[in-house]
């Protein structure tokens, strides 16, 4: 087996595999014999932040074809495949990449494998199904244009990023989306799905040196079509923090109300510091904004925070739903209650029972073969490394109170601000004292 490089780690009672091979592709395999199920997952370099303004919608699109046809495969001979065995494929696409995801049964892993490596490698991109699912996101595009979360959070990220990708929605816009052609979908293809681009994670009942084998079997003889073309970095503009206020009038019967922060990428030292603050701000019904903001002044219908992973400069929002009557005093609660992190500092209990639920939740995310392999799959993807695992629960264990105050005062300076609703809740909000 033309294995370049190989290396097993025991994390937390689990084997990890790392293999990668000669034609660049990682792999990451964890056998788990509990359940006769194998999950994988394919990480491609991707995504929404390797999309120019003009595209995007661009890796969506794809996501949405490539199953579709191969140059032997139909649509439907496709689905026949994957159904005849109770298995599931699907792809799709995210702001920092490409996945391709499996499901099935031990016994019939190879054969899906097969199937998988002949969709990745050769895809028709069918006409008609590109204009179906072009059609499809259209539809999608206009959809979210009529709900306030989505025209607040779209408004919010514009606001932000300016020119960097993650400016732009996961669909596109009407305009760029209605112009993605079947020649565009290949050439993003060839561009970005080659084997030094991939990230294999398969966990589930198999044994490491047989996915690995597999894998080799069906990708290892994989080059790509231009041996001396690297793949295009992203073009990832520097951002200039500039908070500034939009406000959408929609006659709604709620308004929402929503604050944004620029915050950091996963690799910053801030990163799990913030992680930390979100949960104590926004995360259940224990979160201090639930808590002080529904629960005692009654002023939400619903009230959450949120800080995304990101490769790239990420954003920390928190934002509620709220009647239009109350528009000024909610973007004043909320601001109020982002400030208090950067005043009062939380206290030992408050801080503990805040690792407690972050921990606890990490480790229900981890329960699946399919959780398991995305989740080693994104953190090698990241370049996080798959020992991110277990550094993840003592980077949680060494946040201390200064620390969390000190990163809070570092980056909720300043809040981005965007309103939709009635013109009453917008003539409310412009009064607001922040």
């Amino acid at each position: 087996m033309p294995v370049k490089h190989s290396v097993a780690h025991l994390l937390q009672n689990r084997t990890v595999h790392r293999a990668v091979l000669e034609n660049g592709i990682v792999i990451l395999t964890v056998e788990n014999p509990a359940a006769d199920i194998v999950a994988g997952r394919i990480f491609v370099q991707a995504g929404g932040r390797y999309e120019s303004p003009e595209q995007a919608g661009l890796s969506h699109l794809m996501a949405s074809v490539i199953t579709k046809g191969t140059d032997r495969l139909s649509s439907q001979e496709i689905a026949e495949r994957v159904e005849s065995v109770g298995a599931s494929l699907g792809a799709d696409a995210a702001s920092d990449y490409c996945l391709m995801s499996l499901k099935t049964v031990s016994a019939d892993f190879a054969e899906m494998l097969e199937l998988m490596a002949e969709i990745m490698r050769s895809p028709s991109f069918p006409t008609a199904e590109v204009e179906l699912e072009r059609r499809l996101t259209l539809q999608g595009i206009r959809s979210m244009q009529e709900q306030p979360f989505s025209i607040a959070n779209s408004q919010l990220r514009q606001m932000m990023y300016q020119n960097h990708p993650y400016a732009l929605p996961s669909l596109g816009t009407e305009e760029t989306a209605s112009q993605l052609t079947q020649a565009d979908l290949q050439r993003y293809h060839a561009t970005y799905f080659r084997p030094e681009n991939l990230v294999f994670s398969i966990v589930g009942r198999i044994a490491s040196e047989e996915a690995i084998g597999l894998v080799d079997r069906f990708f290892g003889d994989w080059q790509p079509l231009q041996l001396n073309a690297p793949v295009p970095p992203p073009h990832l503009p520097t951002l200039m923090p500039y908070p500034d206020r939009v406000v959408t009038v929609q006659e709604t019967q709620q308004a929402i109300v929503m604050l944004g922060y620029l915050a950091v990428a996963v690799n910053s030292p801030d990163h799990m510091a913030l992680k930390l603050l979100n949960t104590y701000l926004g995360n259940g019904l224990s979160s201090r904004l639930f808590v002080e903001l529904r629960e005692k002044r009654g002023l939400a219908y619903e009230v959450s925070a949120f800080y995304p992973t990101r490769a790239d400069v990420s954003h920390f929002v928190a934002y509620m739903g709220t009647a239009p009557e109350n528009a000024a005093i909610a973007l004043e609660g909320l601001r109020h209650e982002v400030d208090r992190l950067r005043t009062t500092p939380l206290t030992d209990d408050e801080l503990q029972s805040t690792k407690n639920k972050l921990l606890g939740q990490y480790a229900l995310g981890k329960q699946t073969n399919a959780q398991i392999a995305q989740i080693f799959g994104w953190y090698e993807t990241l370049g996080l490394g798959i020992d991110f695992d277990e550094r993840f629960q003592q980077q949680v264990a060494d946040v201390t109170v200064e620390i969390a105050q000190e990163v809070a005062d570092r980056y909720f300076i300043e809040p981005y601000v965007s309103l939709v609703g009635s013109e009453k809740a917008a003539e409310l909000a412009a009064k607001a004292a922040i």
